[in-house]
């Protein structure tokens, strides 16, 4: 069964849980982590959905759009690098 979900609408509204401000000492990815639940799905980049995967963040309504991209192109990628 397919889900339908609004791309206008947040992790934190789709999941109805607003995190807390991340502290003035958290890591570049916890805050950016948290910015990102903030942000629109729909508005959401490859790599944007990456980081959040990769942190098992919102994965019922992240994976299903990850793999449409996939689809598409099996070979997108974020902006990820490896050093």
């Amino acid at each position: 069964m397919t889900r339908l979900v609004n791309h206008d609408r947040s992790l934190e509204e789709l999941e109805r849980d607003r995190w807390p401000v991340p502290p003035v000492d958290a890591t570049r990815l916890v805050a950016t982590a948290h910015a990102l639940r903030r942000r629109p799905i729909g508005d959401l980049t490859v790599e944007d959905m990456r980081l959040l995967i990769g942190q098992d963040i919102g994965l019922p309504h992240l994976l299903p759009l990850a793999l449409k991209v996939l689809r598409g192109n099996p070979m997108a990628e974020g902006g990820h690098v490896r050093r």
